[in-house]
């Protein structure tokens, strides 16, 4: 029996992992083309992605949601009681808007988009899982991913995700996720795909 590395066993993600946290999916969303499309680039690019995951995961998932980290990658999920918790406040939306810059505009569009077409039905939220580049190919996101759906298996719900690299699908079929449909990002952006994953029993 294979045993996996304690390198990329799911642990619990707080707040002090912020900064190492926040570099590894800057890393990881360096091609995405959503976030190319909200940082389209220039030298600070990079510490603008950092910037965002920071904020994100400090003052809405690290708080109100289910985060797990690998040595090389981290995962925010939404839980239902959480759905409500982590909507941006309004000292949340500011610095994310001075983050994004000219781009705030369509960000905020972006997002009301995703709300009008979120699910309706009591689910988990996959909202971010992202590895290191480096690290690709080590189990990290997949371990990950099965430690979230596990929780969700356990309440006996279903899961959604948006994703915006096509590349990606394949992955998330294998874990059992389907195409719902897909809608353009507002300002002619990228596509955007949702998925959605039926709760397995245990």
């Amino acid at each position: 029996m294979t045993l996996m590395s304690i390198t990329n066993t799911p642990q619990a993600a707080t707040l002090d992992d912020a900064p190492e946290i926040s570099r590894t999916l800057a890393r990881a969303f360096a091609d995405d083309p959503m976030m190319g499309w909200f940082f389209p680039g220039g030298p600070a690019r990079e510490a603008d992605l950092v910037r965002y995951f920071t904020t994100i995961f400090t003052r809405q998932y690290g708080r109100h949601g289910v985060c797990e980290r690998t040595a090389s990658a981290a995962a925010f999920w939404v839980a239902p009681e959480g759905h409500e918790k982590t909507v941006p406040d309004a000292d949340t939306v500011a610095e994310l808007e001075q983050i994004l810059g000219d781009r705030a505009p369509l960000f905020r569009a972006a997002v009301v988009a995703a709300a009008e077409q979120g699910p309706k039905e009591p689910h988990w939220y996959l909202a971010v899982v992202g590895a290191d580049p480096a690290a690709r190919g080590q189990g990290h996101g997949a371990a990950l991913l099965r430690s979230g759906l596990a929780k969700a298996d356990a309440a006996g719900l279903p899961v959604y995700l948006e994703s915006s690299k096509p590349d990606n699908l394949p992955f998330y079929e294998r874990f059992g996720f389907a195409v719902l449909g897909e809608a353009r990002l507002p300002g002619d952006g990228p596509l955007l795909w949702v998925m959605r994953r039926e709760p397995r029993a245990a």
